[in-house]
């Protein structure tokens, strides 16, 4: 283990939730290790399930904390859970079926450097090498029937190489400031499963911080897709998207998307 990196406090502190999914992880730790060696970076590791370490803890090149869970908990619940142990100036959430091919860090910070801007996400390929539709424009009920009936294709943003300012971004990785993160609360852990990340995204906007995708920052998505073919995970995810839009943080972001296009 590099000492003199351990010693040092973090600028990063990474959350990382597994599910049974330490095989996963193993691979992205070994990318971190490789690619992500002039970022200060802490790895908060949570087992969600029991499973047995592949790894030793201490042979990567930055310093792991490790998080048994007695029982599992949300996807909300475990990152808010991590972000009490980390001690980084940044909190970034990462998803284990992320990898990596190079430091998608730095270009992450700088699109941070500006007070204005809550949290900086990364370019989403899929393991086809194509874009990932993960920058949107928040979800409405309208909008959900639509892409039902395979009416509303295609994504909402045009990515190309200059940064974007999305509504919301995917969960699968999210970089924020640490007081940010903490003046939000975290993520809304009644949310157990799906629409944490557009919940978050909303209440950022709502307290006038922007969303940036960053395309100098890139990185591969091994996408499960999970509810698409289990009947559990489509309830989770049905529940979610009806606690979204039977909150009032909903009707208030959709007053002000009507106000600002009609002033």
């Amino acid at each position: 283990m590099n000492q003199i990196a351990a010693k040092q406090p973090p600028e990063i502190s990474i959350s990382v939730v597994s599910h049974a999914q330490i095989q996963l992880i193993e691979c992205l730790l070994h990318d971190i290790n490789r690619h992500c060696r002039a970022s200060l970076i802490e790895l908060i590791l949570t087992l969600n399930l029991d499973e047995i370490l592949p790894f030793a803890a201490d042979s990567f090149s930055f310093p792991i904390k490790i998080i048994r869970n007695p029982i599992p908990m949300g996807f909300a619940t475990n990152h808010n859970q991590a972000f009490t142990y980390a001690e980084g100036r940044f909190f970034c959430v990462m998803n284990p079926d992320i990898r990596l091919n190079s430091d998608p860090f730095k270009a992450l910070l700088a699109c941070l450097q500006d007070s204005k801007v809550g949290m900086s996400a990364p370019l989403i390929f899929n393991m086809s090498g194509k874009i990932e539709d993960s920058a949107r424009r928040f979800p409405t009920p309208l909008k959900i029937f639509c892409k039902a009936f395979g009416r509303c294709k295609g994504s909402d943003y045009l990515v190309e190489n200059s940064s974007i300012f999305p509504d919301w971004v995917g969960g699968m990785f999210m970089l924020f400031p640490r007081d940010v993160f903490k003046e939000l609360g975290g993520f809304d852990q009644q949310y157990f499963l799906y629409y944490e990340d557009v919940d978050l995204c909303a209440r950022l906007r709502l307290k006038s911080y922007a969303v940036i995708l960053c395309p100098d920052a890139k990185v591969i998505h091994l996408a499960r897709r999970t509810s698409h073919h289990s009947f559990k995970y489509f309830q989770w995810h049905l529940m979610s998207m009806m606690r979204f839009f039977c909150s009032s943080l909903f009707l208030k972001i959709l007053w002000l998307r009507l106000t600002k296009e009609n002033p």
